[in-house]
């Protein structure tokens, strides 16, 4: 099987992502989860943080309450859309820390779910390698910054 290298992204250089591919994800640090997440009030009631029968009342309401309980940072009115509160090191509030999964893959939002398809650049995503994080915190030597992903 042939070696292909890529190198790492850099998520505020848009130039830097690599054309997506569905073999990337697993041996991804999962960068893309440190982008902000735009849901709707329908993403929130499949998470499971706002009831059916709090959809009704006013979206400014609701975002008020998250925004206190730290899950919204922001609520743009005119759009209807919320952004996810981050983590200080700007990952989802819902990526597992050690593993670097999401934690409530089964319910996340469309945002995600649709993910590289739409996006700040669609059809690419700011790929990382686990190698190089890992080399990044001093477990690898080499300052190559790309590692061999097989296809």
């Amino acid at each position: 099987m042939k070696s292909t290298l890529i190198a790492a992204a850099e998520i505020d250089r848009l130039d830097t992502w690599a054309k997506y591919s569905s073999h990337m994800c697993g041996g991804c640090i999962s960068s893309c989860c440190t982008l902000p997440v735009e849901v709707k009030i329908k993403d929130l009631i499949r998470i499971g943080i706002v009831d059916e029968f709090e959809k009704d009342e006013p979206a400014k309401n609701i975002a008020k309450r998250l925004q206190k309980e730290g899950i919204v940072e922001r609520f743009n009115q005119k759009s209807g859309i919320f952004t996810l509160q981050r983590m200080s090191n700007n990952d989802c509030l819902y990526l597992d820390r050690k593993s670097r999964l999401c934690t409530i893959y089964e319910k996340r939002p469309d945002t995600c779910r649709n993910h590289p398809k739409i996006g700040p650049r669609p059809g690419y995503c700011a790929y990382k390698p686990k190698a190089v994080e890992r080399q990044n915190s001093g477990a690898l030597n080499s300052n190559s910054g790309r590692v061999p992903l097989k296809f």
